[in-house]
């Protein structure tokens, strides 16, 4: 299984948006300069999220994005859904009648219950956990920058 870059970097852009989520709306062009991501590849990943109602627009002059609810209420599993499709890593877990085999086959157990662990993994982070590791993250590069500079 291998996520796509729709996938990766919609969540990319979602973070970029959690780290903003008590500050003012991000514009598109901010977000692609932070995770250096193409706007127009953001508009075709912003659309699906909206519709799913992870985040909200503003219009205007002084509009952009900005999560539709806390980061902390948004996991891993609803970004990933939104932006790759259903999670089953096999055809057969999600649409039994694909295959006249189902009910006897060993193999579609394993696959369901991968699919339902990947399921459950997902739904466990949230977008919050996703914001507190990048900011320890930060920091300590940060803090190692400054350290190789002052050397």
């Amino acid at each position: 299984m291998k996520l796509s870059t729709k996938g990766r970097y919609g969540l990319r852009l979602m973070i970029e948006l959690a780290l903003h989520e008590k500050n003012e709306l991000v514009t598109l062009k901010e977000i692609s300069k932070q995770q250096e991501i193409s706007q127009k590849y953001l508009w075709s990943l912003i659309a699906p999220l909206q519709k799913a109602g992870l985040v909200r627009a503003e219009r205007g002059a002084r509009g952009g994005y900005m999560l539709a609810r806390p980061a902390s209420k948004i996991t891993l599993r609803d970004i990933v859904v939104e932006t790759e499709g259903p999670l089953s890593i096999v055809e057969c877990v999600r649409t039994p009648s694909v295959c006249h085999r189902n009910a006897l086959c060993v193999a579609r157990d394993v696959w369901a219950d991968v699919s339902a662990k990947i399921e459950n993994a997902l739904k466990s982070i949230t977008l919050k956990d996703l914001v507190t590791s990048y900011k320890k993250k930060e920091s300590a590069f940060l803090k190692a920058r400054k350290q190789k500079v002052s050397k």
